[in-house]
């Protein structure tokens, strides 16, 4: 959520962040609204007073016994009135908290613009990327070992579902308890096992809601979680913690649920977009001073996971027209996919600012003192589990169709060296 009173002390600075996300100047139509807005609410105030103030008039006319008839009459328009005003305020409240929460974070000052992912800018390498013979893509590999149905997942829930068998079930499991280890025992993030299905309120806090929802999974009362950035991050919903206990960092390990709405003929073979899928998502709450430094950390965490496996990636700056609705700056990792011959993202770091805290009214304060300050979100993949599987099977993909098991996983893989048929 957008500060109103910024919007209100600097609107050329609001319209050239929304431009340099390729949207139009939306600061008149919100000043607009809340002029409207704050112009009924003293209307109300006034007439409250009023009313208050002509009640003692006329309780004092009848005791001295003048004629308290036109105090009546007015008292009696006042209440026809109120309600009227109270309603139109409350409308044009509405609306202007619809419009903001419809609006993007604005970006960093130095985040790079651009349309789209053309736009962004490398700004690192590791590893080799690796050039096999005929490789082939995931699922060729995986079906090939018989560890991999698609068939049998689209017979009971349709397209973009995956059953994984045997030594395939076993490596995404290995691989979500080696990142969550590493995390938890390395990089200082307390392990979280939080709730799959949450209610509007947290997706409106971390900015699903409400612009996002044909990509989400509702079962009455609760939408299924697309990411455990929502409960994570939501931990500190209506809070104030105190500022010298941050940073928070929360990791966990869930099923994410995303309907995909707008995903229609893109990656349909494989794994590599779900309507279900395993991920490790690491969360930070921070003090504002401190966002920057931990989006740094963050990134460089998820990092971790790919160098210890010997995956080559890259990472790149989205531009401003490829970030999430709700990041101020984002890192991307991209991994390499023999099979594909190019890179793809298996994790989103991004730093969020104050803009899911002010939608969550999630607060800090110094010790000691009374003023409280809104906290700093960030989150990161570390990493998509499904889409690290499919990393380890195009990387380490041997000759005879078997699949090479990274050292680092086989202590999870109670020491199998290969994945075979």
């Amino acid at each position: 959520m957008h500060d109103l009173r910024a919007i209100r002390e600097n609107p050329e600075s609001f319209d050239r962040g929304l431009a340099r996300r390729g949207l139009e100047a939306m600061s008149p139509t919100v000043l607009d609204l809340d002029s409207r807005r704050r112009a009924a609410q003293t209307q109300l105030q006034e007439m409250q007073a009023r009313r208050n103030e002509a009640a003692k008039e006329i309780g004092l006319a009848k005791r001295e016994g003048r004629d308290a008839q036109p105090l009546m009459d007015e008292m009696a328009q006042l209440k026809e009135r109120l309600p009227q005003v109270e309603e139109e305020e409350k409308a044009l409240g509405a609306e202007l908290d619809g419009l903001l929460a419809s609006i993007p974070n604005l970006p960093a000052d130095d985040v790079p613009e651009g349309p789209d992912e053309s736009a962004n800018v490398e700004i690192r390498r590791w590893g080799e990327p690796k050039a096999i013979a005929g490789a082939k893509q995931h699922f060729e590999l995986g079906e090939a070992l018989g560890l991999m149905d698609f068939e049998a997942a689209s017979r009971m829930s349709g397209a973009r579902f995956t059953v994984l068998k045997g030594g395939l079930a076993r490596l995404e499991r290995a691989l979500a308890d080696f990142m969550l280890d590493i995390h938890t025992g390395e990089h200082g993030y307390t392990e979280i096992a939080p709730p799959l299905m949450v209610r509007d309120n947290a997706l409106f806090g971390t900015g699903q809601l409400p612009k996002f929802e044909e990509d989400l999974f509702r079962t009455g009362d609760h939408y299924l979680i697309p990411t455990s950035e929502v409960p994570l991050t939501n931990l500190v919903n209506d809070q104030i913690v105190a500022t010298e206990e941050l940073p928070h960092r929360y990791t966990a390990l869930t099923p994410c649920f995303r309907a995909e709405a707008g995903s229609a003929g893109r990656d349909t073979r494989g794994m590599i977009r779900q309507h279900q899928f395993w991920k490790v998502e690491m969360v930070s709450v921070t003090a504002p001073d401190q966002s920057e430094a931990e989006h740094q950390r963050m990134t460089q965490c998820a990092e971790t996971i790919l160098q210890r496996l010997g995956l080559p990636y890259r990472v790149v700056t989205l531009c401003t027209g490829d970030m999430g609705f709700s990041a101020r700056k984002t890192f991307d990792i991209e991994v390499w996919l023999p099979g594909q011959n190019m890179y793809r993202e298996i994790s989103s770091c991004s730093n969020c600012g104050d803009f899911q805290a002010r939608r969550m009214k999630a607060r800090c304060r110094p010790k000691g003192e009374k003023q409280t300050q809104f906290v700093h979100t960030l989150n990161g993949s570390g990493v998509a589990v499904g889409r690290c599987l499919i990393a380890v099977l195009e990387n380490y993909q041997q000759p005879d169709g078997s699949i090479l098991v990274p050292e680092a996983l086989r202590p999870y893989m109670r020491g199998l060296e290969r994945i075979t048929a």
